[in-house]
This record gives C-alpha cells, structure tokens and sequence, in this order.
C-alpha cells in the first residue's frame, strides 16, 4: 500500500462528529422608547435631528432648516413621488444635487440601535442622492424606525425590495484618511438632518 493509500484510508476511517448548532442570534431589546434611542444616536453621530407632526409639516421644516443654515430657499427633489406629492413653498429642483446643494430623501427604515438610515434605492430613490449634496434632509417616519438591523432587512426581503444597494447612513459623511484628522464631508454630506414624522 502506497503513502497516498495510507493517507486516504486514514482519512475515510475517521468519524466525525456532529457538533449542535449554536442558538439564533437575538440582539439585546432596546430599553428606551425606538424613537428616541434612534434619535439619540443619530445625534451622536453628528447629525440634526427634529420631529414634525405629519408629512404636510414637511416644506415648512425644510424651509426653516435652511434659513437656520443661512442656505438658499431651495431644494433638490429626487423623483419619488412622496416628495412631488408635497407642497413646496420654496423653490424645487429636480436635477441631481452638487456639492453646495441641499437635497431631499425619503429613507424607508432606520435603525434605532445605532442610529441610521436604511435607504434602499430604485428609480425613484437614486443612491446617488446621498453621495451628492453638501446637505441632505432625510425624511423618515416613526414608524418605520425599527429596533435593530435584523428588523429592517426581514421587513425588506417581505416587502420583496429588489435594491441594488442599500445605503446605511449614520450621520453626515466623514474620513480620518488625512493625517488622522477628521475630515467632514469627504464622501458625501458634509450635514445631515433628519426629520421625523410622528403622524
């Protein structure tokens, strides 16, 4: 018997044993109220947050973000129908957002463990909207601010999302790259405010 024969006849006696799976993962509950925890994180994380009442109360906050900015009264649109649906006071632009421009989203979900924003995106909702702008004004409502990631994506794959990508936003875009200085708006946002519609 060969070198090579010992070898594979040692490696077909072998047993081997079946070890039990390790239980699910379930992450910690959230003590806090979802809404709240979120808020609280995403402003940790450098980002504005304020609750409005309904998504009519939408153009006035837009508007009065921008005026606390010092910004022009105007706004990026992307062409989801949540935000043609609304009715602006303040001038509208539905061409992609530059680097000086502030832009509109509609986030689907959030995280409220860690605070972020879950946009997954389709013709309506370009993922390139949150690369673009120097300011986005992200959109989420109450209720869909969900405990933890796990949530978020189980509730994704029911609702049968085809996204190409989905973009987890957590806070205005920032590097240590250089010189291990941080560095805000270097791959995207240099601000992010958040509005949530309770209503």
């Amino acid at each position: 018997m060969s070198a090579r024969d010992d070898i594979l006849s040692a490696i077909r006696a072998r047993r081997t044993v079946q070890r039990p799976h390790p239980p699910a993962y379930r992450a910690p509950e959230i003590a806090v109220d979802p809404i709240q925890h979120f808020a609280d994180r995403a402003t940790a994380q450098a980002a504005e947050v304020h609750l409005i009442e309904s998504l009519d109360k939408v153009p006035a906050a837009v508007a009065e973000v921008l005026r606390a900015k010092n910004m022009a009264a105007a706004i990026h649109l992307p062409p989801d129908p949540h935000a043609q649906a609304l009715t602006w006071s303040i001038e509208t632009d539905g061409t992609p957002p530059g680097p000086n421009s502030a832009a509109l989203s509609f986030a689907p979900f959030a995280v409220a463990e860690t605070g972020t924003l879950v946009h997954a995106s389709a013709a309506a909702t370009p993922a390139s909207w949150h690369f673009r702008p120097g300011l986005e004004i992200a959109i989420i409502e109450a209720r869909n601010i969900l405990p933890h990631l796990e949530d978020v994506l189980a509730r994704l794959k029911r609702a049968g999302a085809d996204a190409r990508t989905i973009n987890l936003v957590t806070g205005p875009s920032r590097t240590g790259d250089i010189e291990q200085t941080l560095e805000l708006g270097a791959h995207g946002p240099k601000s992010l405010v958040i509005l949530i519609v309770q209503g």
